[in-house]
């Protein structure tokens, strides 16, 4: 059976505020949430393990219960959230008058071009490098295992590599199906600086 359930019906299920953000806004500021780190755990509490926690002590399980048992819990986080997004808020306002369409080309052109083609090369040197220091032969990889998230192999065993700054991005949007150990690189002015999982 499949079913939905409209926004007006999950208000009335759950007796929550209309939330009807102007357009882009809520995008806005996720993103800026994602920046401010104002939503984490440190801040609002670990949110999926505090609600069970607010099921277990009441019988009367309601948005205004809800509200009420976690500002008793955590009383300044909703006001600590909302001034880290509200800065990187105001970060984003000042930022984006700044964009004009020759930035928004030069930075097409810079991930096309050039962070595509650094990349590339740098892949394939860090499989030299990792081949030349294990005594093992390196290859990169054919297009059905880059879609397993796999770009080389150095011997039998396959890598992903990726700059650094895709860490914090916690994207390993890599197939289960196969042992991929990453290699993470950090440019620096004299060259990378290559990690390699053990």
């Amino acid at each position: 059976m499949i079913f939905k359930i409209a926004n007006d019906e999950l208000l009335d299920i759950n007796g929550g505020k209309p939330t009807d953000f102007p357009k882009y806004t809520s995008q806005l500021m996720n993103w800026a949430n994602q920046n401010a780190q104002g939503t984490r755990p440190k801040v609002v509490g670990k949110l999926s393990d505090l609600f069970p926690e607010f099921e277990s002590e009441t019988d009367n399980i309601s948005i205004e219960n809800w509200e009420k048992w976690y500002l008793s819990k955590y009383p300044n986080s909703i006001d600590e959230a909302t001034k880290r997004i509200w800065k990187q808020v105001q970060n984003l306002k000042e930022a984006i008058v700044l964009i004009n369409e020759e930035m928004v080309r030069n930075w097409v052109e810079d991930l096309v071009i050039t962070k595509t083609y650094n990349g590339l090369y740098f892949q394939q040197a860090i499989l030299e490098k990792l081949s030349a220091i294990s005594g093992l032969p390196y290859r990169l990889a054919n297009a059905e295992e880059e879609s397993k998230g796999i770009d080389g192999y150095v011997g039998e065993t396959a890598y992903s590599i990726k700059p650094d700054t895709y860490k914090s991005t916690n994207a390993r949007s890599i197939s289960d199906e196969v042992d991929i150990k990453m290699i993470y690189y950090t440019k620096k002015k004299t060259g990378i600086t290559v990690d390699v999982e053990e």
